[in-house]
């Protein structure tokens, strides 16, 4: 199968904790990867070392983007990852709290699609656009920031617990929208606790305590 994106014997350290522990983690192309583990497992920290926003201590992070031969991009910074086609939505602090939800999704960057396509996925947004972001319930938070990488050019989509505060419904069209991302030929990695009952994944890998411990793919219709 061919690769995205992969962490090679990847560390990384928070100060005196190291939070992975040489981890080895190839991510499919045109598949949906589910990193599964407890609080402290080192799934937060894997898609933040993907998306650069911590540095590793040790190993490479290599960057396939469609290509049949990896470049190492272990040095380069967020913002040209990004660039690259990658676009994280991390688990705290995905808005901008003192813009407006309409300035929220018009961002210049990367990542969004524009108000627009941002209403069509959420129309939850319309009645919010004037109100300043900060100011938003979590759930409200969520889907704004939701909007911006699942409506984004990017390749690689990387969420971690993407359905925090948010309501079953809404959960479940997340879903049905990253299945059909993944269908076009898009790339996703969840971070979860478990597998989520309505994803259609492709490839788990369990972490505990920075190891990987467990790898499996999902056999074809189950």
């Amino acid at each position: 199968m061919a690769r995205e994106i992969e962490l090679r014997d990847a560390r990384v350290r928070y100060g005196p904790l190291e939070a992975l522990h040489g981890v080895d983690l190839p991510i499919a192309a045109g598949a949906m990867t589910v990193l599964v583990g407890r609080n402290g497992s080192g799934r937060s920290s894997a898609l933040h070392a993907m998306a650069g926003v911590v540095p590793l201590t040790a190993g490479q992070v290599l960057w396939y983007g469609g290509a049949a031969h990896a470049r190492e991009i272990t040095a380069l910074d967020t913002y040209r990852r990004s660039r690259l086609g990658v676009a994280l939505l991390p688990a705290e602090q995905a808005v901008f709290p003192s813009l407006s939800v309409a300035e929220n999704l018009a961002v210049p960057g990367p990542l969004g699609g524009g108000v627009d396509a941002s209403v069509a996925l959420f129309p939850e947004l319309t009645r919010l656009l004037a109100r300043t972001a900060g100011t938003l319930s979590g759930g409200e938070q969520r889907m704004v920031a939701l909007s911006r990488v699942l409506t984004s050019p990017a390749r690689l989509l990387l969420l971690d617990e993407f359905a925090l505060g948010l309501a079953e419904e809404v959960t479940a069209r997340v879903h049905a929208t990253l299945a059909a991302l993944v269908a076009a030929g898009r790339t996703v990695v969840l971070a979860e606790q478990s597998i989520p009952a309505e994803a259609a994944w492709d490839v788990a890998y369990e972490l505990r305590r920075g190891d990987l411990v467990a790898a499996r793919e999902r056999v074809s219709g189950a």
